[in-house]
């Protein structure tokens, strides 16, 4: 059951992690000569821009999802197979980025907050906040590196599949979404989500505290 808590922390920090991933594609696309994201307005951290619907609940309801996906051309990179793969792995980066910093700015606040007498309540909440943040993020990121379309992994993997294998699978992502859909209903990807989310929660854990162990 969700309780006001997952509602008013689980909302915005979806919110987030889907509107930096999709900005991600676009912008990366962009800067590859594709104009096709910003003539579709995608260019944009307005979370309206990119919401999909489908995949926003399921993002709530179940730590993974999707957003709209952005439109991009192709034609337009100079190696098409290396651009989609540039293009897709920028989402997956963008939610590792915003989990990394999450982390390190809550924990900087909790030692703050600690060192100024704040109660433990206050604390528990701004702990809370930051574990939801990063978690989100890092089901986004490793569910989205699943390797099968039309997830970003998929497209990642491209670079080393043969072409004319990569692109005859990928004229039936369409149909494969629909599998996507039921098996994360079911929790077909809990396993692999989990593990994925637990490995990269523990070695941003690792990362931080040496920094904090060095510079504080």
């Amino acid at each position: 059951m969700f309780n006001l808590q997952d509602i008013l922390i689980g909302v915005p920090t979806t919110l987030v992690a889907l509107t930096f991933h999709e900005f991600a594609h676009g912008w990366v696309s962009s800067k590859l000569g594709d104009p096709t994201p910003r003539y579709q307005g995608r260019l944009t951290l307005n979370p309206i821009a990119h919401l999909d619907l489908i995949g926003t609940i399921l993002m709530i309801l179940t730590g993974f999802g999707w957003a709209k996906p952005v439109q991009i051309n192709p034609n337009y990179y100079k190696d098409r197979t290396k651009g989609m793969a540039l293009v897709a792995f920028a989402g997956p980066l963008a939610n590792f980025i915003l989990a990394f910093l999450g982390m390190f700015i809550g924990y900087m606040l909790i030692l703050l907050f600690s060192r100024l007498g704040a109660g433990r309540t206050f604390i528990s909440v701004v702990y809370t906040i930051m574990y939801f943040f990063v978690v989100r993020n890092l089901c986004f990121m490793v569910f989205n590196l699943i390797p099968i379309p039309p997830l970003d992994g998929f497209k990642v993997a491209g670079i080393f599949l043969p072409g004319r294998i990569y692109y005859k699978i990928l004229r039936y992502e369409q149909y494969v979404i629909f599998a996507i859909m039921i098996l994360s209903l079911i929790g077909a990807f809990n396993i692999v989500i989990g593990t994925g989310v637990s490995f990269f929660m523990n070695l941003m854990n690792k990362v931080i505290m040496s920094m904090l162990n060095i510079f504080i």
